[in-house]
């Protein structure tokens, strides 16, 4: 084993003890309008619930095809 292997667990530094090095997404944002934190629409760094996501989507330039 190599000493950066040896040090961290990892030759890239990653941790190996399965949790993660950030906190999740919904513990770190919240929607832009209502303030909600669950039902993120986080794609595209959009960051809206998803109640409203759906009231808004139209005017941003999305479109429904189904």
């Amino acid at each position: 084993m190599s000493e950066s292997e040896s040090e961290s667990g990892t030759q890239d530094g990653r941790d190996v003890t399965g949790e993660h090095a950030t906190p999740r997404t919904d513990d770190r944002h919240q929607c832009r309008r209502c303030g909600r934190k669950q039902g993120l629409v986080g794609k595209y760094d959009i960051f809206l619930c998803r109640q409203c996501f759906r009231e808004v989507a139209r005017d941003m330039g999305f479109k429904k095809y189904r």
